[in-house]
């Protein structure tokens, strides 16, 4: 696959990993990009935090910021927990 088929990947062999479970491109970059940046903190499925609609909006807007999803800024809590899970 080119570089032109799917966005810049950090951590290839969690990418593929992800893909394998069935996540979507978009989606499994992300989680691998943000396992890889020591600043960013994603957490495993079935992890223990509480569900998203429990979290603030700046909570959320935080999360969406450390993933890198764009017009972040622009949406309210709803939208950030659909682009969250999406």
């Amino acid at each position: 696959m080119t570089g032109k088929d799917r966005p810049s990947i950090n951590d290839e062999e969690t990418y593929e990993a992800l893909r394998d479970e069935g996540y979507g491109k978009e989606k499994a970059a992300r989680i691998a990009n943000a396992q890889a940046n020591d600043r960013q903190s994603p957490s495993k499925k079935g992890g223990k935090a509480k569900p998203y609609e429990e979290w603030t909006r700046e909570e959320l807007y935080e999360r969406a910021r450390e993933v890198d999803i764009d017009g972040r800024s622009r949406m309210d809590k709803a939208e950030l927990i659909n682009a969250l899970r999406g």
